[in-house]
C-alpha cells in the first residue's frame, strides 16, 4: 500500500486518524496504531509480517539482556543476529550468484541459487532495531519493558517501507507522551498534501518520461537525449524519495509523533561532502553515529580516515541494493569525498559559487546513471553520450517530453533549488510590507494557502485515482 493510493487515502488514512484520536489513552493508542501499522504492511507483503514481528521479538529480549547485563557482548550478538537477517533476506541470492561466477571460472561446480522475496522496508527497519540496541548499550535510553511500543517503534506504518530512518533515542520518549492537537494536524496535513503533491505531480511524470526513455537502445541517444534522461531521473529520485519523507513526517505529526528532517535541498549542495548532509540525513547520520565515529572518524590519521570513508560509502552503495552498480554508484561518492578532504574542498571554495554547483550535480547526476542502469556497458554508453556528441544518434529529446513533462521538469528544477519557497517569501514580504491592512492581508493569505492546498489534494487524488504510473522507488531498499 502506498500513501498516494486511493485505498490508503480514502480507507486506511481516515479509520487509522479516527483511532487514534478517540483513544485517549497512550497505551490504547499505540495498540490501535500497532494493528493498523501490521495491516498496512501485511497489505503488500502477507506472511513477510511474521518475519518482521519475529525480528522486533529478537530485538525485545537482546535489549532486555543488554539492559541487565551492559556487557558488549549482548549487543554484538544482537547486531550480528539484525545483519544476518538482512544478509539472507537481501544479499544471499547475490553472494551466491557471484560465488558461481568465480566457480565458473575455475571450472568448478555451482552452488543452487535460490530465490528469496525481498521484504519491503527490511533495510529501513533492520537498522532501526540495531540503533535501538546500540542506544541502549550506550545508556542514551533504557531497555523498552513494553513489546507494544518497542514493536511501534520498528512499524509505524509512516516510515515503515522507506523511512526515514528513526532513531531510538529520537522517538522514545514520544512512545509513551505524546499529544494530538489541532494545530499540530494541520501542519501535518499541510506537509502530507504537499509531499503527496511533489510525488504525483512531479516524480511520477518525470519517472515515467525516464522509465520510457531508458528502456530503448540508449547507443542511439543523442548528447540532449541522455541528459534529458539522467536529468529527469534524478528530478524523479529526489522528489520521490523526499515526497515520501515529507509525507511521513506530515503522517507523523497528524498522530502526534515528531521526526526528523530527511532532505534539505540537496542539489543546492556546492560539494558532495554538503550533498550528503542534506540527502537522506537520516541514513547519513546512521552511518556516521553508528560506524564512521565507532571507526575512529576524524580522530586517527589521515590514510585510517581515508579507509573509513571508503568503508562508510561501500556499505552505503550496498545497503542501497544487492548488486555491483549500488557499490559503484557508493563507492563514486567516496572517491569524491576523499578528494575533497584532500584539499580540493579548499580549492573549489576560491571558486564562483556557480561552479561549486555545476561540478557537485555533475559527480551527482553521473553516479546516478550507475544507481539507475545495471549494465555499466549500457552506463558507459549514457555517459558517453552526455558529454561526446553521438554521430549515430537518432533518439533526441523532443521525442520524449510533451507539454506535461515539459511543466514537470521546468517546476522540479525551480523547486528542487528551493526557487519556488525563495520567491514566495519575497512575493508574500513585498505585499506584506505594501499591504495598508496587515489583518486582512494574513487571513486572505491563509485562504489562498488553503485553497491551493485543497487543488493540490484534489488533483492528486483524480491522478492516481486513474491507476496511472505511481511507483516508489525507494521501496526496494
Amino acid at each position: 500500500m502506498v500513501f498516494s493510493s486511493p485505498i490508503f487515502l480514502f480507507c486506511f488514512l481516515p479509520i487509522t486518524l479516527l483511532l487514534a484520536w478517540l483513544s485517549h489513552n497512550y497505551g490504547w493508542r499505540n495498540k490501535a496504531l500497532l494493528v493498523f501499522s501490521a495491516l498496512f504492511y501485511a497489505f503488500g507483503e502477507g506472511e513477510l509480517l511474521l518475519l518482521m514481528f519475529g525480528t522486533i521479538t529478537l530485538n525485545f529480549f537482546i535489549g532486555k539482556w543488554i539492559g541487565r547485563s551492559k556487557t558488549k557482548t549482548a549487543v554484538v550478538v544482537g547486531v550480528v543476529i539484525n545483519l544476518l537477517v538482512l544478509a539472507i533476506y537481501k544479499y544471499a541470492t547475490f553472494v551466491i550468484v557471484n560465488i558461481n561466477s568465480v566457480l565458473d571460472l575455475l571450472g568448478a561446480g555451482s552452488i543452487p541459487v535460490v530465490e528469496i522475496k525481498l521484504p519491503v522496508g527490511i533495510s529501513f527497519y533492520i537498522f532501526q532495531t540495531m540503533s535501538y540496541l546500540i542506544d541502549v548499550y550506550r545508556k542514551q535510553n533504557e531497555s523498552q519493558k513494553s513489546y507494544v511500543d518497542l514493536a511501534l517503534y520498528v512499524c509505524l506504518f509512516p516510515q515503515l517501507i522507506a523511512g526515514p530512518i528513526v532513531r531510538y533515542k529520537d522517538i522514545a520518549d514520544q512512545l509513551k507522551h505524546r499529544t494530538l492537537g489541532v494545530h499540530k494536524f494541520a501542519e501535518g496535513l499541510q506537509r502530507f498534501i504537499i509531499g503527496l503533491g511533489k510525488k504525483v505531480i512531479i516524480a511520477n511524470t518525470l519517472g515515467s518520461v525516464a522509465d520510457q526513455m531508458l528502456e530503448l537502445n540508449t547507443s542511439e541517444f543523442t548528447m540532449g537525449a541522455s541528459w534529458l534522461a539522467m536529468i529527469c531521473y534524478s528530478l524523479q529520485l529526489y522528489f520521490d524519495f523526499s515526497a515520501y519523507s515529507d509525507m511521513a513526517i506530515g503522517l507523523g505529526k497528524m498522530f502526534g509523533f515528531d521526526f526528523l528532517e530527511n532532505f534539505r535541498f540537496p542539489y543546492k549542495a556546492k560539494s558532495i561532502r554538503e550533498f550528503w548532509q542534506r540527502w537522506h540525513i537520516s541514513l547519513s547520520n546512521w552511518f556516521r553515529d553508528y560506524l564512521y565515529i565507532p571507526l575512529g572518524g576524524n580522530r586517527v590519521s589521515p590514510g585510517r580516515v581515508y579507509v573509513n570513508l571508503f568503508i562508510v560509502f561501500f556499505l552505503t552503495g550496498l545497503w542501497h541494493g544487492a548488486s555491483w552498480n549500488f557499490v559503484i554508484w557508493g563507492m563514486m561518492h567516496g572517491c569524491f569525498m576523499v578528494v575533497e578532504r584532500l584539499g580540493f574542498e579548499k580549492l573549489l571554495r576560491r571558486t564562483p559559487a556557480p561552479l561549486q554547483h555545476i561540478y557537485t550535480l555533475m559527480v551527482v547526476i553521473v553516479a546516478w546513471v550507475f544507481f539507475r542502469v545495471e549494465s555499466f556497458t549500457d552506463a558507459g554508453t549514457i555517459i558517453s553520450n552526455m558529454f561526446v556528441p553521438n554521430e549515430n544518434g537518432l533518439l533526441t529529446a523532443t521525442m520524449f517530453i510533451n507539454s506535461e513533462g515539459i511543466f514537470a521538469l521546468t517546476a522540479g528544477l525551480i523547486m528542487s533549488f528551493d526557487g519556488f519557497n525563495y520567491l514566495l517569501r519575497k512575493v508574500v514580504r513585498w505585499f506584506y510590507l505594501s499591504s495598508g491592512n496587515r489583518i486582512m492581508f494574513k487571513t486572505v493569505f491563509r485562504n489562498l494557502r488553503s485553497i491551493f492546498l485543497i487543488i493540490i489534494f484534489v488533483y492528486s487524488a483524480l491522478i492516481t485515482a486513474s491507476g496511472s504510473y505511481n511507483p516508489f522507488i525507494y521501496f526496494r531498499f
